[in-house]
């Protein structure tokens, strides 16, 4: 079977490898004995096909190894694309697609633009090149070359595992492993810090998951001279489960961002809807029957989406779910702009749902306030109920007029005296700023 496979695929031997280390029941992974370090170490050994190969041969393929998880089409041992095992699968299964493209090249299928990195790049660097490629080097993963040649594929996943595996193996501790996600997913939120620190003065950003590593987390693109987008987002679960779910959040709307003007909150959130439901398996394409939508995932997120323009001083706020808090100057009071009561992403959540963006005008001396629900719902105090929105807002009317970071401070204070000996319910995600 292995030389029937040779001969119709073009599979492509490396120096280190014979054709009988290719089996046919699964893919070897190259193994070595020094700590993981670069993109070598994650190689899978995998078959490529040249253009000539048809899409009824990659069918066939994919159908008999089950293992095949992505095929790299190459020319002349140079890699020209990729295609993915599900995409191709869904795509070709379409009625009459096999009758119209199944004697036609395999590059009709192809993702034309995939990753490729060379397999002695280290995995830091190959784990900060996968971020900036977005999702679709976690759902089809990548092509490994050695002297710009194929060699094999890796798995977004198992970059991630790596990445985990990596500390755990200095101190045989899992606790390390999760702290060191808690890098990764801090990575992820970087740019956000720095276009945050670049466009306000007087700000604070309060992140502090409940687990080391959770399911809140904060998104922000600066636009020079225009304004700055806002997105604080509270995913489904905690700890390792809800900070995979902020990947893949974070990810869509990263996505919905390149085709989409960022002054539309509403119309965003609608389209990271669709991508999460998409993403996730959760739209009306794959759940088809009360018994699959029992045996299917249901997770999403709750958040705020903000547009803050520089030239007019307006605020354009999306709520699924979440509430923004806002202190005029001069006022007594915290005014309350509240959210749409529906989530993103979720099973229940319509496709079309449609969210609504509040616009209002913010005077210089304005303070702005978003939090994800983890200080609201935290319980404490004599009679063990939830701290709640009309604590947090009178907090604000009490130091609203002090400097940002002392008002994160007061905050902090009063939530911990709250809590006092009862456990941390929720992640925590505020951010506060002054218009100026």
């Amino acid at each position: 079977m292995v030389a029937q496979y040779v001969n119709l695929l073009n599979l492509v031997p490396t120096a280190a490898m014979t054709l009988t280390d290719i089996t046919p029941i699964q893919l070897e992974k190259r193994h070595s004995a020094k700590k993981t370090r670069n993109a070598g170490d994650l190689l899978i050994v995998a078959p490529s096909v040249t253009p000539k190969i048809t899409n009824s041969e990659v069918a066939k393929l994919f159908n008999d190894r089950n293992d095949v998880i992505g095929l790299a089409v190459v020319e002349d041992d140079i890699p020209i694309g990729l295609i993915n095992r599900n995409v191709f699968m869904e795509g070709f299964a379409k009625p009459f697609a096999r009758d119209v493209f199944g004697r036609k090249s395999c590059i009709a299928y192809m993702d034309k633009s995939p990753l490729i990195v060379d397999i002695n790049l280290p995995v830091d660097e190959l784990s900060a090149t996968a971020v900036s490629f977005g999702e679709k080097v976690l759902k089809d993963g990548y092509i490994i070359i050695e002297n710009d040649r194929y060699s094999g594929i890796g798995t977004g996943f198992d970059l991630l595992n790596t990445l985990s595996e990596m500390q755990a193996a200095k101190n045989h501790i899992i606790m390390e492993s999760i702290n060191y996600a808690s890098v990764i997913q801090r990575s992820f939120m970087r740019q956000s810090d720095e276009d945050l620190a670049a466009s306000l003065n007087d700000y604070f950003l309060w992140w502090e998951p409940r687990d080391v590593v959770g399911g809140d987390c904060y998104f922000i693109r600066r636009y020079e001279n225009e304004g700055l987008f806002i997105a604080l987002i509270d995913c489904t679960g905690h700890g390792v489960p809800g900070a995979f779910m902020t990947l893949i959040v974070m990810s869509a709307l990263e996505s919905a961002l390149e085709t989409m003007p960022p002054n539309d909150p509403a119309a965003l959130m609608q389209d990271v809807n669709i991508r999460v439901k998409t993403n996730l398996s959760q739209d009306r394409a794959h759940i088809t029957s009360a018994r699959e939508t029992l045996n299917s995932s249901d997770d999403g997120f709750d958040g705020g989406f903000a547009w803050f323009s520089k030239t007019t001083n307006q605020i354009v706020f999306a709520g699924a779910k979440t509430s923004m808090q806002v202190f005029h100057v001069g006022s007594v009071g915290v005014e309350t702009v509240d959210g749409d009561r529906m989530g993103v992403g979720y099973t229940t959540t319509p496709e079309d749902y449609v969210w609504n963006n509040q616009t209002f005008d913010a005077a210089p001396g304005t303070r702005l306030y978003i939090s994800t629900d983890g200080v609201i719902d935290q319980i404490g105090g004599p009679k063990s109920i939830a701290f709640g929105k009309k604590r947090m807002r009178e907090i604000i009317r009490l130091v609203g007029y002090e400097p940002m970071t002392k008002q994160m401070a007061v905050l902090q204070e009063k939530l911990r005296e709250y809590q006092n000996e009862n456990s941390r319910r929720d992640d925590v995600t505020v951010l506060g700023f002054r218009v100026e």
